[in-house]
This record gives structure tokens, C-alpha cells and sequence, in this order.
């Protein structure tokens, strides 16, 4: 296989133009490195060239640890290389090896391309990972799923009747079966056939693929147990079928197989919300949230789903104060639902996070001061209750224990629209409510008279442009301190806001995208996914502005988790000077990205950067 051939099937030359792959294929020198010979060593002289294995195997190593092996196709010396600094990591080869040297003038372009931008800054943020545990001996959390399968699948064919799927069920002693159906895989599960057919009434004969979940939610054997904890968590699932490389199935893990990875489990902290019989039992269970996201964060699970998983845990704290607080005061007067604004209804909260919610009901006729009696009291339990629980109060005083954040539906409608045509002081409550609303609970469902209002607005140029602003608000810290701006005053002197600067920014650009397209999404990756699909977002640009969003998170995360483990406060200001060459390199390449993309949001509305 040619030079161009083999680097056309590996990221990021996969997506370089023929020409552009002419041009990177004439610049290649090739060497060999014996086993054992150190390639790059740390601290040592920076990368000339990028490297890319072409057959054999490499070596990462830091702090005199083994911490991971590159093969075929895989790329290596780019950190070192962009910085013009020493190599983070030693890298020897690991038996003989071929690799293709890359001139460092052709390695920039295609590393500066928007396939380049989200390979470097998706390798920084693994990185970054890796580098956090490579120090640390390996746990549970770090071993592949595929090791947790004891057994091959157990299946029915989709003609089978319910009743004998159960018996199937039990003779295996399996808590699911797989369903060969429609060209894939289904799955049902024992409580599948207790909710869908039992408490529905149906007849024991039912086909067994009428009341399958299809298709199934499957893991690579190569995920690890972390992975899939969150990933099963964030699912609301139980099963997990474990496919091998070919595609096959290897057999099932379920949420009992990943309890052993320690009692700081979401579904165990869940467990005792939902077992808990008193305000005060489920503020305890609260608690335990740190936790638990320590114990995601040390797993090296995807930062976002960590974030999305924290916003479930609070979704299930705020419904089970909901429900004892109710069974206290007695029965709604009319009908209502409980909503998550802002970061919990985008499901995207860290471990620094307050609490913004609000009530809507249906008045049906009645006295809205009798009503909101009963709903004020409610809210005071509720928000003491998630308060105890350590869930901050908003600063801002977004909470349902604010009369203006109670409304009736019709209420809300006319306020969006209020907000729409003179956005005016209320701006930030804007920002939070009219995008980003999220039913929690309660028999009412107004996200259909919403989400009809904002769907109306989308073609409002003055509309828009007042989003447009909304990203402008802040500006990520370029251009100082090794091209990272730091407060220069104040209780956070010397570090840099990576939620403000960075995260914040990136769900500004995403809400008024989605907005234009006319999407119903919540979150940020969703919104930024399906916008591109839209056309309301280059696709370059959305892949960049969500590699950068998640590397972002990372070390949100991994800054708060030290926090808690020092017993301090967690917030979203990092000192750079703590952190190593890799994440401080992908820091100034995530907010260069930002601050291309708002300049290019400013262009289109015509609005001036400041």
C-alpha cells in the first residue's frame, strides 16, 4: 500500500482533499526504529515532524510509566510539535518500527484544517485523561466492558410468545433476552415484560418483538467499566448488549455486572433518593453527588456525560422532594409541572452548579392567588430541600420560589413573548427560560405551547440579533500569560473562568444555531450536532466548537474533583500554571476556536466585536 492510501484510511488525513494528501504524501521521510530505541523523550528536544506509525508499535511513557501503545495509522509528536515545546511524554518503540516522518510546515496546515483542530484537541482531551491516571494503579473503572461478559447472549426469535420468553428468561437465569428483528437487534428485559405486558393487560401469546426495545443501545467490548456506567446511567437503561469489532454480539452486561465499581455508583445514589421517605433522607443521599462524580472523574468517564448524569441525579432528588412535599401540603389545586431551566435543563451541570427551576400550572378558572398559596409553599420546601442537599441557590433568583417565576402557561407564553420583542433587563432571564426549559415532573406538559412560541420567533432578525449579543457577552481569555488572559485583580487573581470564557460561550453559539434552525434540542452537543445537519452551522465549525466543549469540560471537571479533595469550594476558575504543557496547548487551541466562531456569528447578524 502507497503513502497517500495508507494515511486516507486515519484521522485526521482522512479528510483531506487528493491534492492536499499530495501535498503531505511528497513531504513523508521514513525511518526505522529498532525496539527499544526512544523516539522522542520528555523534557528533551521538541518534535521536528509529525510521526505516524506505519507498522509496529510505540510506547507512551510518563513520569517512568507505561500509560499507552500506539499501533498502525496512530499519530504521535503533534503536542510537541504545535508548542515548539519538549515533549510531554517519552515515546519508544515498542518492538521494531516503521513510521512516516511528516515536514513540521505540512503538519501545521493539516493540523490547523477543521479535521485537524478536532483530532488535536480530541487527542489532548484523552491526553489529559490518561495523564491524570496514568500514575494511578488501574481499577475496575479502567478495564474493558467485553471483560465483564460471562456468557454468550441468550435469544427468542421475535415470533416467540411472551409467556414462553419468560420462561426462557428464567430457565437461563438471564434478566433479558436479544431479539433478532428488522435487520438488527432488539432487547427485552424482565421489567419489559412486568410494564408492557402485565400492567397493560396483554395476552400471554403477544409476540415477543411487539414489546421489544428496538434497536437495541449496545457498547464496544472496548469501552471501559466507566464508560458504560455513565453511558447506561444517561440511557435509563439496565442492559447493555457488547458487541465485538465485527459487529457481533458478545454477550450482555447489566447494571448489576458495573455495581462493583464502588458504592459511589449513580444508580446507587439514585437508589436511596428514591427509597428515601423524608426531605431530609433525600438531601442526605444528595450528598453523596461528590462523590459520585469523583468517582466518574477518577474512571475517566466522558466529561459531558458526567454532566449529564449530575442533572439526572438532581432531576431525581427534585422529584422525590416533589412527591413528599406534596403528600405534606396536600394535593395540587390544579395541575402543574415542575421545570429545570438554564444548565439543568440542558442536563450539563458540574459540580459547581445552583439551583434554577420554575412552576407552570393550568389556573382552570381559579383565583391565581389561591393558587399560587399553595405552589409558593411548595416551592420553599423543594428549594430548602435541594439546598440541604448542597444544590446552591441562584444568585439571580431564578427559582420557583420567586413569584415571577410561577406562572400559568398562558403566562409564560405572553412573558416569552414580552421578552422576545424588548428583551431590555430581563436578558439573562431570556437566556435562561425561553431556551432552555426542561419538564422534571407534574401531570402538566406546557413544552408543546413553548416550544411553539420560540419555533415562531426564529425568523425575528432583531430576535436573533439579540442572541447574536448573548454570545458576544463574554470573550474567551486569549492573548496573555502564554496566550491565556488571567484576572489580573480580585478573589480569582491569576486564574481564568473556563465556564464564562469557554463553556458558557459555546452553549450561546449552539442556542441561537438550534434557534435559527428550528430545533427542539436541549443540549449543547445536540443542538451544535443537529444544526450542522440544518445548515445553520458550518459542519467544520460545529465539530471543532464540540471537541472543544468537551475538552473544556474535562478540565472543569478535574479542577473541581481536586477542589473536593482538598476540601475546598468547587469553581470554574483554573490557575494555568497548574496545569501541564498538553492541557495549557489545548486550552489556547479550544479558546481559539471560540473566538473564530463568535466572530464569525458577529459577521452574519452584523454585530461589532468588542
Amino acid at each position: 500500500m502507497d503513502v497517500a492510501a495508507f494515511l486516507s484510511r486515519y484521522p485526521p488525513f482522512d479528510a483531506l482533499s487528493s491534492d492536499e494528501l499530495a501535498t503531505v504524501t511528497r513531504s513523508v521521510e521514513i525511518e526505522h526504529f529498532p525496539a527499544g530505541s526512544v523516539i522522542l523523550e520528555q523534557s528533551g528536544e521538541p518534535a521536528h515532524h509529525l510521526y505516524v506509525v506505519r507498522k509496529g508499535a510505540v510506547e507512551l511513557i510518563a513520569e517512568g510509566r507505561l500509560y499507552d501503545l500506539l499501533s498502525d495509522g496512530e499519530v504521535f509528536g503533534q503536542f510537541s510539535l504545535l508548542a515548539d515545546e519538549s515533549p510531554t511524554s517519552t515515546v519508544r518503540a515498542h518492538e521494531d518500527t516503521l513510521c512516516y516522518l511528516i515536514a513540521a510546515d505540512v503538519a501545521d496546515e493539516v493540523l490547523g484544517t477543521s479535521a485537524g483542530q478536532l483530532f488535536v484537541l480530541g487527542r489532548m482531551r484523552e491526553r489529559l485523561a490518561a495523564g491524570h491516571d496514568a500514575l494511578e494503579p488501574p481499577g475496575m473503572s479502567f478495564r474493558p466492558v467485553g471483560g465483564l461478559v460471562r456468557r454468550r447472549p441468550v435469544t427468542a426469535d421475535a415470533g416467540m410468545a411472551v409467556v414462553d420468553a419468560a420462561e426462557r428468561m428464567s430457565t437461563e437465569r438471564v434478566s433479558c433476552l436479544l431479539v433478532p428483528m428488522r435487520g438488527g437487534w432488539g432487547i427485552v428485559t424482565d421489567r419489559d415484560l412486568r410494564s408492557r405486558v402485565l400492567a397493560a393487560h396483554r395476552s400471554p401469546d403477544t409476540p415477543v418483538e411487539e414489546v421489544s426495545s428496538f434497536p437495541a443501545k449496545t457498547l464496544p467490548d472496548s469501552a471501559l467499566v466507566g464508560e458504560a456506567l455513565v453511558s447506561m446511567f444517561a440511557e435509563g437503561v439496565h442492559h447493555f448488549p457488547v458487541t465485538r469489532p465485527d459487529g457481533s454480539i458478545a454477550g450482555v452486561v447489566t447494571a448489576t455486572d458495573l455495581m462493583d465499581i464502588g458504592r459511589d455508583t449513580p444508580f446507587s445514589v439514585r437508589g436511596a433518593i428514591e427509597r428515601a421517605q423524608t426531605l431530609d433522607e433525600v438531601a442526605a443521599a444528595g450528598r453523596e453527588l461528590p462523590q459520585m462524580v469523583l468517582a466518574l472523574v477518577d474512571a475517566s468517564s466522558e466529561p459531558v456525560g458526567v454532566g449529564r448524569v449530575v442533572a439526572l441525579v438532581v432531576d431525581a432528588m427534585t422529584a422525590r422532594m416533589l412527591t413528599l412535599a406534596t403528600e405534606r401540603l396536600g394535593e395540587p389545586p390544579v395541575p402543574w409541572a415542575w421545570l429545570a431551566l438554564g444548565s439543568a435543563a440542558r442536563r450539563e451541570q458540574a459540580l459547581a452548579t445552583d439551583q434554577d427551576h420554575a412552576l407552570a400550572y393550568d389556573a382552570e378558572g381559579r383565583s391565581i392567588e389561591e393558587i399560587d398559596r399553595y405552589f409558593a409553599e411548595l416551592a420553599a420546601l423543594v428549594s430548602d430541600g435541594l439546598e440541604s442537599a448542597g444544590i446552591a441557590r441562584c444568585e439571580g433568583d431564578a427559582m420557583a420560589t420567586n413569584p415571577a417565576m410561577r406562572r400559568p402557561v398562558q403566562g409564560w407564553v405572553d412573558a416569552l413573548h414580552g421578552w422576545m420583542r424588548d428583551p431590555g433587563a430581563s436578558g439573562s432571564i431570556l437566556s435562561s427560560i425561553v431556551y432552555d426549559f426542561r419538564r422534571v415532573t407534574g401531570p402538566l406538559d406546557p413544552e408543546p405551547d413553548l416550544q411553539s412560541t420560540i419555533l415562531d420567533a426564529r425568523h425575528d432578525l432583531a430576535f436573533l440579533r439579540h442572541l447574536g449579543r448573548r454570545v458576544l457577552d463574554h470573550r474567551p481569555p486569549t492573548g496573555f500569560l502564554r496566550d491565556l488572559v488571567v484576572a489580573r485583580k480580585g478573589e480569582h487573581v491569576g486564574r481564568l473562568d473556563v465556564k464564562h470564557g469557554g463553556i458558557t460561550i459555546i452553549g450561546n453559539i449552539a442556542r441561537l444555531a438550534s434557534v435559527r434552525a428550528g430545533l427542539p434540542a436541549k443540549e449543547t452537543l445536540d443542538r451544535l450536532a443537529g444544526s450542522a445537519d440544518a445548515g445553520a452551522l458550518d459542519p467544520g465549525e460545529a465539530g471543532e466548537l464540540s471537541e472543544a466543549f468537551r475538552f473544556l469540560w474535562e478540565v472543569r471537571l478535574r479542577h473541581q474533583a481536586g477542589q473536593v479533595r482538598a476540601g475546598a469550594t468547587p469553581d470554574d476558575f483554573v490557575d494555568p500554571t497548574s496545569l501541564g504543557p498538553v492541557a495549557r496547548r489545548g486550552l489556547k487551541e479550544a479558546f481559539g476556536v471560540i473566538s473564530r466562531a463568535q466572530r464569525g456569528q458577529a459577521a452574519e447578524l452584523g454585530l461589532r466585536v468588542s
